[in-house]
């Protein structure tokens, strides 16, 4: 990190000297682009464990350490001493300051947990009377705010697509000449091969504006940064998979001519033709990037609700056997039962962990994940339709925070990850629209493998405003900026969650 005091005992040094002048900016903008935003690392102060989901309070911002333990903070609009509150959930609070960071980057919180008959003189309630109340409390703890109100959104998306089969089987072409043959041959084996040997990853960073007035149901969402890090060249799910594909058929077909779809018990899909001057009749109205990702955040804010009955281990108390593991200290200085659950029936799928606040039966943290051999759904027709599809896959972390006055709480951070394996069967024929002899190109479709995505969604900050404020607040549209390999400078000035090293690692390849 350039030092401010060395940097004027050199410019001091020799002030006639322009060079030197020069050689100090650059310097001076060296430091400034270093210093653009501050990372740290929290861990356990007995095991040097990272501590994930910790949080960060700066300024008027809240953040939350990545699985590894690790923060950032931009650093436009702090000083050296700039109080950072970090705290977790049965840890005693700890403050720290950009100039201490940058100093010692890694910050150790101390163990605070207590015996529930430590902290309370009085009988524990029973977990079963604990989750009883929680359930009772679930309208009043979660109800949403009745003002206008802005916040500010991070969200990462992280998904994986691996097949471990694909196989593309040429059954029938009248359509095809030698030559189309052996060059589609050639591609095809090209394509096979590289989906298979390269498994592709996708990771999608947005932060945005969303403003909402609640007793109108009205939104407003304003994007205001959003990167796509990704390879090009590789499928990040079937649908992708499927497109490639038909691009490569729609290659080496016989650009003259019109073709209809026939996907087997899919039926009969639209005309597809390279022709110049084809003009298709459907009217479609476009999906754009913010509608998309309105769905999106509305999907996460629904998986991610207490009221979701996908969280059977909140609604459906007699197919859980909870436990009362004792009590936490929260960093507002009360504390917290800790309650564990897992399966009392075969149906319960979920074990987990919930913490619950001892002053109004509140839901402040749950971490859950599927039990081992458990699905969380699926659909097997393998034999009927050639389609198996299997979630084998779903855990994640949901943590909620107080308004400010007790007014209820809001989902401050969540992350939720899933997997699927399927298995895909899928006959595929071209053909020819005419009233002539048709050419038909028929394919056999095989794909098996698995698929996996992972959400993190981070309310940064919170605040009321003026319905006027709302009315004045724009909803562009916006494009999201696509990058081949990891850039730190670019969310370098605001905040969001630390990436991951293996994002970080991630290097899309080169085109041979």
């Amino acid at each position: 990190m350039f030092n401010a005091t060395k940097m004027h005992s050199f410019s001091s040094y020799n002030k006639t000297s322009p060079m030197k002048h020069f050689y100090v900016l650059i310097a001076c903008l060296i430091g400034l682009c270093a210093q653009a935003q501050i990372t740290g690392k929290i861990v356990d102060a007995n095991t040097g464990d990272p501590i994930p989901y910790a949080n960060i309070q700066c300024d008027n911002q809240g953040l939350i350490s990545n699985e590894e333990g690790y923060f950032r903070i931009a650093e436009a609009g702090t000083t050296d001493d700039t109080p950072i509150l970090i705290s977790y959930i049965g840890y005693a609070a700890t403050q720290a300051t950009p100039a201490s960071l940058r100093s010692e980057m890694t910050v150790k919180l101390i163990p605070a947990t207590f015996e529930l008959d430590e902290v309370t003189a009085r009988t524990p309630p029973t977990p079963e009377v604990i989750m009883a109340t929680v359930r009772k409390n679930l309208k009043d703890n979660y109800k949403a705010g009745e003002n206008p109100f802005q916040t500010k959104i991070f969200m990462r998306e992280t998904s994986a697509f691996t097949p471990k089969k694909l196989l593309i089987e040429l059954e029938k072409s009248t359509g095809f000449t030698k030559n189309n043959l052996k060059a589609f041959n050639a591609d095809l084996a090209k394509f096979t091969s590289r989906a298979v040997s390269n498994p592709s990853k996708q990771y999608t960073d947005v932060l945005f504006n969303y403003y909402g007035v609640p007793k109108k149901a009205t939104y407003k969402m304003a994007v205001a940064k959003a990167t796509k890090l990704h390879d090009k060249n590789k499928s990040t799910s079937i649908e992708d998979m499927q497109d490639n594909a038909m691009d490569l058929f729609l290659k080496h077909l016989d650009t003259t001519k019109y073709y209809r779809i026939k996907s087997g018990w899919f039926g009969t899909h639209d005309t597809v033709t390279l022709r110049k001057d084809f003009v298709s009749n459907k009217k479609q109205k476009p999906r754009t990037e913010l509608t998309s990702l309105k769905n999106n955040f509305y999907g996460v804010l629904n998986e991610n609700s207490v009221f979701s009955k996908d969280f059977e281990f909140i609604h459906e108390p007699k197919d859980y056997s909870y436990k009362n593991e004792g009590s936490v200290l929260l960093p507002d200085g009360n504390f917290a039962y800790v309650v564990s659950f897992s399966p009392n029936r075969s149906r319960a799928i979920y074990t987990g962990k919930m913490y619950i606040s001892e002053n109004d039966f509140a839901i402040i943290r749950a971490d859950y994940k599927l039990v081992d051999g458990k699905k969380a759904g699926g659909l097997n027709m393998k034999l009927l339709l050639g389609v198996k599809f299997s979630e084998n896959l779903k855990s994640g972390t949901m943590i909620f925070n107080q308004r400010p006055g007790g007014d209820g709480y809001y989902l401050q951070y969540a992350s939720a990850e899933t997997g699927q394996y399927f298995y895909l069967n899928r006959p595929l024929k071209f053909i020819e629209i005419t009233k002539e002899e048709k050419d038909v190109v028929a394919f056999d479709l095989k794909i098996e493998g698995n698929m996996y995505s992972k959400t993190e969604y981070l309310n940064l900050e919170r605040s009321e405003v003026s319905e006027s404020e709302f009315d004045a607040a724009k909803e562009p549209e916006f494009k999201y900026q696509a990058i081949s390999q990891y850039d730190p400078k670019l969310w370098a000035d605001v905040g969001g969650i630390e990436p991951l090293q293996e994002m970080k690692r991630f290097k899309a390849e080169e085109t041979p």
